[in-house]
């Protein structure tokens, strides 16, 4: 019967309402097919269903619950309409609680397309800027083509003009010379007495005044006109041109940590960390996110808020409460709030504020209820103090750490050099302890050497480092303006640049076994021999590709090129071994690729430069 009133009478097939497979049906049409007994004997069977087992969840028939051979005798049953209500409503519950999910979904459903639209919009202006920018350079370039074409027509006239003007003067001579050699030549061979007489007179002052003319024999311009372009260092900077800014943080994943989520004091900035992460926890370490930090006040006025970002995939929050009282902190990443955003926090007054356990350990009181005074000792950092002082809250891959404060052995007051050898050692030099250490690749102390002092072998401000492939230990001197020579075991060999350098800085050796020394006083580059004979010197003072700026350290890459950091000028800058200019990268700034004052600087195994950009506090590669 349900066949019957789902199939049209003058349909010829039929589509089964399950898996929507056709058949033929017969020519009687449905009344013909064969009935299922299995179906027709279990809808009888669920007739007679009256009863339900709790303990099995089941509905059975009279037949089960009675009789000594029944199933379910020991089990607890119940009339199945008693029970049946109560299905029904338990499947209803659970009915509304997804249904009640969907306007959840719809809600995120909207937000991802949303997000999903916004990454096009991004991506077509992405692509104009991209194309935009091009444009401009190629506009650039072809003005700069025809300014050389223009400069090149003009010089080039310029030097015919001057040349043209020559040879008029030179061929109105040669053309004197010659007619009036001609005429002379034809009265000596074919004139009369006479003849010969007068063109003598006439011609013998004609001749002497061309014997002694002057003619512009000597060329007054030359053939010198020659493109010189440097475009190595321009397309190395093409290159590189350009960078698509992008993170994988989503703010469901992202935290905030720091004593600034809960409490404050009055007048004094606080601080809190954001660690971003992506949608599987993940720590994201590039920095760049779109990160907005509000702080709301108990008067609903907005309080100085402000995002430092570290470059590393975290950011520094800081937030300075004028007022006492509870405060709203809201941090957004990409419109959305992070984990547990938003924060309340309680401002409260210095006078308010309880002691920390540091403090309260210092507090130790006599039997007579007096304080006992202690021996000062320095104040940790807590919460109140600077909020630019903080910890990174991503653990790097520390393999170890070697050395702490001090001037006994193994200890530092101002670490500035640091090299390798192929022995498997790490050379340090300490300026303040006028010493250099050594210690193995596992971080093992080995050898100290050096004493102060300004005569030679002694040390004043040991700063540049490096290892030849003797294993000795090239040492620059800063205020004794020479560098020192030591033996594998720290023995005094010999010193060079004296009366040359003004204030060595940075040291490397190249290839050759030249010593490579940079001069920060005199902002140029010594190349010495290791006998000390001075070999080249390239660079000056200013700001220009060959010049310096206070230049620090050097390093020698698997070219033999020579890489130098400029301090002032917030670059780093290339030289081939002969100290000739290859190309410089680098600009002021804190974007991917711009230097704050670099110091340190090395070269890998597979030439990448690695630098220390000290005013931004970070290492680049």
């Amino acid at each position: 019967r349900c066949l019957q009133n789902y199939i049209p009478a003058q349909s010829l097939s039929l589509s089964c309402p399950v898996c929507r497979q056709t058949s033929i049906l017969p020519e009687r049409g449905v009344p013909a097919l064969p009935n299922n007994f299995f179906i027709t004997n279990l809808m009888e069977v669920w007739q007679v269903m009256e009863f339900y087992c709790e303990p099995c969840e089941t509905a059975m028939c009279r037949e089960c619950t009675e009789g000594e051979r029944r199933e379910h005798r020991d089990h607890r049953t119940v009339p199945l309409r008693d029970v049946l209500e109560q299905h029904k409503a338990a499947l209803q519950h659970q009915l509304d609680a997804v249904r009640a999910r969907l306007p959840q979904l719809a809600a995120a459903v909207g937000l991802v397309a949303e997000i999903s639209r916004q990454l096009g919009q991004r991506r077509a202006e992405a692509e104009a800027e991209i194309g935009s920018s091009f444009e401009e350079l190629e506009a650039a370039l072809r003005q700069r083509r025809e300014v050389l074409l223009r400069d090149l027509e003009a010089t080039c006239a310029a030097k015919q003009q001057v040349l043209e003007a020559q040879l008029e003067v030179l061929r109105q001579g040669q053309e004197s010379i010659l007619s009036s050699c001609a005429f002379t030549e034809q009265a000596l061979h074919h004139g009369s007495a006479t003849e010969v007489l007068l063109v003598q007179k006439q011609m013998g002052e004609r001749l002497r005044e061309l014997a002694t003319r002057p003619f512009p024999e000597h060329p007054h311009e030359n053939a010198q006109l020659e493109f010189h372009a440097e475009p190595e260092g321009l397309r190395r900077s093409i290159q590189n041109l350009g960078a698509l800014l992008t993170t994988s943080a989503t703010a469901h994943t992202t935290v905030a940590t720091g004593e600034g989520l809960r409490q404050a004091v009055v007048g004094q900035p606080c601080s809190l960390s954001v660690t971003t992460k992506d949608k599987d926890g993940a720590l994201v370490r590039s920095g760049g996110a779109r990160l907005r930090f509000a702080v709301t006040g108990p008067d609903g006025a907005a309080a100085e808020a402000e995002v430092q970002d570290n470059r590393n995939g975290t950011y520094e929050l800081m937030y300075t409460p004028r007022t006492e009282g509870d405060f709203v902190l809201s941090i957004l990443l990409y419109g959305q709030p992070v984990r547990g955003s938003p924060f309340r926090a309680r401002a409260l007054r210095p006078s308010d504020v309880p002691p920390s356990p540091e403090e309260a350990k210092r507090r130790v009181k006599s039997p007579g209820g007096g304080h006992v005074r202690q021996k000062a000792l320095r104040r940790p950092a807590s919460m109140y103090g600077s909020a630019k002082r903080k910890e990174n809250p991503i653990e790097d891959e520390l393999i170890f750490r070697v050395g702490s404060r001090g001037r006994e052995k193994g200890e530092f007051t101002n670490l500035q050099g640091i090299s390798t050898s192929s022995a498997g050692r790490i050379v340090v030099a300490d300026s303040n302890n006028q010493c250099v250490q050594v210690f193995s690749n596992e971080g093992q102390f080995r050898l100290r050497f050096g004493v102060r002092g300004r005569s030679p072998g002694q040390l004043q401000r040991p700063t540049g480092v490096s290892v030849d492939t003797n294993g000795d230990i090239i040492v620059a001197d800063y205020d004794n303006r020479w560098v020192s020579v030591f033996s594998p075991e720290g023995k005094f060999k010999t010193k060079l640049g004296a009366g040359r350098l003004m204030g060595p800085k940075g040291v490397a050796v190249d290839r050759n076994g030249h010593i490579i020394v940079v001069d920060n006083k005199a902002c140029c580059v010594f190349i010495f021999q290791p006998n000390g004979k001075l070999v080249a010197r390239f660079g000056s003072r200013g700001t220009a590709e060959r010049q310096f700026a206070g230049p620090h350290f050097v390093a020698v890459n698997n070219k033999n090129e020579i890489v130098v950091t400029d301090f002032h000028n917030h670059s780093v800058k290339v030289y081939n071994a002969e100290g000739e200019f290859l190309f410089k990268f680098g600009s002021h700034g804190e974007g991917n690729g711009q230097f704050n004052a670099p110091t340190g600087v090395a070269v890998d195994s597979n030439g990448n430069i690695i630098v220390a950009d000290w005013g931004n506090s970070r290492i680049q590669v």
